[in-house]
């Protein structure tokens, strides 16, 4: 199914790095519940971008956001899970303080 193609706002989270949200152009955040925003902080406009049904994107599925704009007036983008093994790049080496 094909959804109509929006005009979007794209909105960066203050709070949460790698955080967005997407709007239409023409609603901007009237449509985001005010508990969301608070979750989110000041929103920091990251550029506006026509999304049709087929338009590749980063890190979301173009028909996810025209129906979550379309039906919930905003899509969210969390931000990407940090596999476990990524955190242990940046722990100090404690094998140096250990004692024999």
């Amino acid at each position: 199914m094909s959804l109509k193609p929006e005009i979007c706002s794209i909105y960066k989270s203050s709070k949460k790095d790698e955080m967005y949200i997407y709007v239409r152009k023409s609603d901007a955040l009237s449509r985001v519940p005010s508990a969301l925003l608070a979750m989110f902080g000041a929103p920091k406009l990251f550029g506006t971008l026509l999304i049709t049904s087929d338009k590749k994107l980063a890190r979301a599925e173009a028909q996810q956001v025209l129906g979550d704009v379309a039906e919930k007036g905003f899509y969210l983008q969390m931000p990407p899970v940090r596999e476990d093994y990524m955190l242990d790049l940046y722990r100090p080496d404690e094998s140096k303080y250990q004692q024999e």
